[in-house]
């Protein structure tokens, strides 16, 4: 009673190694950035900073509320609250993503 033996090749497809002398067909580079992707990464940027605001609880709840409701009751009280986001959030009021905070998408 002979087993037949099993090779690895068996299981596995085999692959063939590269040739060095061919000339592998690669795309061009790629253009440097355009303004398009660096007012992509400001929005970014201003978004992420309103997120940190959403989630510093030093001001206040901010679920129920817009952000710039949030940030002047904040003011109201006392709690000095970033001039920066105030001015962000009157520049960019009528963008939802801007004004309405963080937890806008989960149900109260």
């Amino acid at each position: 009673m002979t087993t037949k033996r099993r090779l690895i090749t068996d299981s596995f497809k085999v692959v063939k190694a590269r040739r060095e002398g061919k000339q592998e067909k690669r795309p061009p580079p790629s253009p440097p950035q355009s303004q398009k992707a660096e007012a992509g990464t400001v929005r970014e940027e201003e978004l992420q900073k309103l997120r940190q605001f959403d989630l510093d609880w030093r001001f206040g709840p901010c679920a129920g509320i817009s952000r710039l409701q949030r940030w002047e009751r904040a003011k109201l009280h006392n709690m000095n609250p970033p001039e920066d986001i105030r001015e962000l959030l009157l520049q960019t009021h009528t963008d939802p993503e801007y004004s309405l905070s963080l937890w806008r998408e989960y149900p109260l």
